[in-house]
This record gives C-alpha cells, sequence and structure tokens, in this order.
C-alpha cells in the first residue's frame, strides 16, 4: 500500500531501499528556505541497523502489512527458540536474535507474535509487560524514602532493575520487557 511520505507514523513497517524498516521516531520539520519535510528514525527490521531518513510529502513509500501469529514459547536449546501454534500443534524453530533486547524476559509458556512477511520470519513480540520475582535488593538507605529515589534489584532471569525503596526481596513486580523497567508491583 502506497502512502506519502509525511503520513509515516512510529510504529509503521515500510520498504525502502529493498528493506523492511520499521519507524522509530518522527519529526515534522519545515526549514525557513525549502519545503516541509518529514525526518524519520528508521530501523532495519531483519538486522537492526539504524538510518535517518527525510521524506518529502510529494514521496511515496510502500507501506508493508506484516501477518501475525499468537505462538507459545516452548524452551530455547542454543541460539534457538522453539515455538509452537496451539491451534495445530505444529513447532517452528527460530534464532533467538529475532526477540532482540527482550530475550532476557521470555519465559517457558509464554505466548509471542511471530511477525512474517512473505513467509519470512522478522520478529518475535513478547507481551508487554511480564510479572517477575525480585531475589535480591540493595537495603534502604536511612532518609533515602523522603525523595522519589530509586536502589537496584536483581530479579529471577539474573537482570538487574531500578525499584522504588518499598519493594523488597521476595516481592513480585511488573516489567516492561522492551526497556527491562519498573512498571508497577505484581497484583497477586
Amino acid at each position: 500500500m502506497k502512502i506519502n511520505g509525511n503520513s509515516i507514523r512510529p510504529g509503521n513497517i515500510i520498504e525502502h531501499q529493498g528493506k523492511l524498516w520499521v519507524a522509530v521516531k518522527i519529526q515534522h520539520t519545515q526549514p525557513g528556505k525549502g519545503g516541509a519535510y518529514l525526518q524519520v528514525e528508521l530501523k532495519d527490521i531483519r538486522s537492526g541497523t539504524k538510518m535517518n531518513e527525510r521524506f518529502r510529502s510529494s514521496e511515496t513509500v510502500e507501506r508493508v502489512r506484516l501477518d501475525e501469529m499468537e505462538y507459545q514459547f516452548l524452551f530455547a536449546s542454543g541460539d534457538d527458540l522453539t515455538m509452537m501454534d496451539m491451534e495445530t500443534f505444529e513447532q517452528l524453530t527460530v534464532p533467538a536474535a529475532l526477540v532482540g533486547d527482550s530475550l532476557p524476559y521470555l519465559v517457558d509458556g509464554m505466548m509471542v507474535t511471530v511477525s512474517s512477511h512473505e513467509g519470512a520470519i522478522v520478529s518475535i513480540s513478547l507481551p508487554e509487560t511480564i510479572a517477575m520475582e525480585v531475589v535480591e535488593a540493595d537495603p534502604v538507605v536511612k532518609g533515602q524514602t523522603a525523595s522519589a529515589s530509586f536502589k537496584p534489584a536483581k530479579l529471577t532471569n539474573g537482570e538487574r532493575v531500578m525499584v522504588p525503596p518499598h519493594i523488597e526481596s521476595g516481592t513480585r513486580i511488573v516489567v516492561n520487557t522492551a526497556d527491562g523497567t519498573y512498571v508497577e508491583r505484581a497484583k497477586d
């Protein structure tokens, strides 16, 4: 589907220079001299490389729709992940690199979204948040609770996250899988 260059929005996937790119950030710019354009930060879906590109409203780009399917993550074996389609029980083995930075938050039995384009898998998306247990948390320093300060904590998957002072070891918290940040205390 062709769209105008100034119609690109964050999260759109476009075909540009023979590759698939996801728009990460956009900024409308109207210089004093010349026409207005859209400055777009693009991220290559397959390799993860980033590029900045300018699109004028007169340009058209090809917007791509990805096919998305729900799979259940079964297990990891080396650099490969095995998933299962819950309707057909068909198993799928994919490279772990398709998950990206969210890989430490991938747990057995988790439902993930597998995105493909023309039969080739291009990415795997985890749920936005996941509940995890804190296994180690630094003690609160006296007087530290007066301000909105955070302290480091270690999760069951070994990742470190900054948490509010009231979070202690053994507490379950909700973590954002995209950037590994604390969201809230988990409701038991």
